[in-house]
């Protein structure tokens, strides 16, 4: 319970001590003035409420906005490592098919010195 709150909680109990005392000593100004204070009193406990609402949604956008943060920089290493192994998977079939094609102009090479 934030300040706003609680002084209207207590504003409201004071308004409604207020307009009771007024009906009993048949005084309309102080009951209407207990009225006020109790009207003034639910205000500030909306404007209390509010505030800690946003209070709450500002902390769940940060929270929020922390956690998708860890989340691309996850998928930024994730994505580091795939390329790395992904350049390595192609190198190491680049030199496999060099060799082959090394070994087949060899043996074709090879073929015509010994026709």
């Amino acid at each position: 319970m934030n300040k706003e709150t609680a002084e209207g909680k207590l504003n409201q109990a004071a308004g409604t001590v207020k307009q009771k005392v007024g009906e009993a000593l048949d005084d309309s100004k102080l009951a209407a003035s207990g009225v006020a204070d109790q009207i003034s009193g639910a205000a500030d406990q909306i404007k209390g409420a509010a505030k800690e609402a946003w209070g709450h949604a500002s902390e769940s956008v940060g929270e929020a906005t922390a956690r998708a943060e860890a989340g691309i920089e996850n998928l930024k290493a994730s994505t580091k490592e795939t390329a790395a192994h992904l350049r390595d998977e192609v190198a190491q079939k680049a030199q496999s098919l060099k060799s082959t094609i090394s070994e087949k102009i060899d043996s074709l090479t090879h073929g015509k010195d010994n026709a």
